[in-house]
């Protein structure tokens, strides 16, 4: 992953993806936006509190700079779960202040210039692309998600939809909270044990005093795998949200008071 700088906003974008061209993608950090407050500088939420108008602009402003129009966005109604959408023109949102209807954690489609956006902050963003069928995904995983495999299902209806193959499909898993900072209690552990069996284990760190130390990042990597997807096809960020607070949205560091980044994916017309 290699974190670049256009017209004073930084963003974050995948080598791998990079290299297959056909794409436009990119994960955005908090900075080179027009919010203020909590809100400071690049926020992509317009649901937590933040002036639409800034909301509006700081779109224009990372949109633009990684490719793509603002006016061209399919947005989700991410409630932690697994669905995942196809989504096709009728879908794109042109104005992202109005809220997506259908609740859902995952988008996939084959139009050409539409983007898809997933939002973050702690959570793990995931872009897929198949360049052979000209298919492209984006995931929001956070642990409830992991666990119930959004990851895996979102390579399922790439295949099922656009007939992709998983060795053929390539994956960006970007900046999320990492091991060192995702600290939780039993219930996190237990929940992904429980659900995806001793894949998850590896990466499930025992600390003091009851706490663990989950590696979100490499579950969903492991869970790519499992689905089929290539291992040299899978990209994963070094960022670590909660450790870089100044240039990342944090829920953790903030305790909940910050917007959002997104990544945002679209196949070139």
């Amino acid at each position: 992953m290699t974190l670049q700088e256009r017209n004073g906003v930084p963003f974050v974008r995948a080598d791998n993806l990079e290299r297959a061209g056909g794409v436009a993608h990119g994960f955005s950090t908090r900075r080179g936006g027009v919010s203020q407050g909590i809100f400071s500088s690049l926020n992509l939420s317009a649901s937590r509190g933040d002036d639409p108008q800034c909301v509006r602009e700081n779109y224009r402003r990372f949109c633009t700079v990684v490719g793509i129009r603002a006016d061209r966005l399919a947005l989700t109604r991410q409630v932690h779960g697994c669905t995942v959408r196809a989504v096709t023109e009728r879908d794109v949102q042109q104005d992202v202040c109005v809220p997506a209807e259908a609740e859902c954690d995952a988008l996939v489609t084959r139009t050409p210039g539409l983007a898809l956006a997933v939002f973050t902050a702690d959570c793990i963003p995931i872009l897929l692309y198949d360049p052979a069928v000209r298919a492209v995904a984006a995931v929001h995983a956070g642990w409830r998600g992991t666990a119930g495999d959004i990851v895996g299902r979102t390579v399922e209806k790439l295949t099922d939809c656009f007939g992709s193959r998983p060795e053929e499909v390539l994956a960006a898993i970007g900046p999320g909270i990492s091991r060192c900072c995702f600290e939780t209690d039993g219930d996190v552990p237990q929940t992904l044990e429980e659900r995806l069996g001793p894949l998850a284990r590896p990466y499930v760190e025992a600390g003091p005093e009851g706490k663990f130390h989950v590696d979100l990042k490499a579950v969903n990597a492991a869970l790519l795998r499992r689905a089929g997807v290539a291992p040299g096809h899978i990209e994963i960020s070094s960022h670590c949200t909660a450790c870089l607070p100044n240039l990342y949205w944090s829920h953790r560091v903030t305790q909940g008071r910050r917007g959002n980044q997104a990544a945002v994916i679209m196949l070139r017309p």
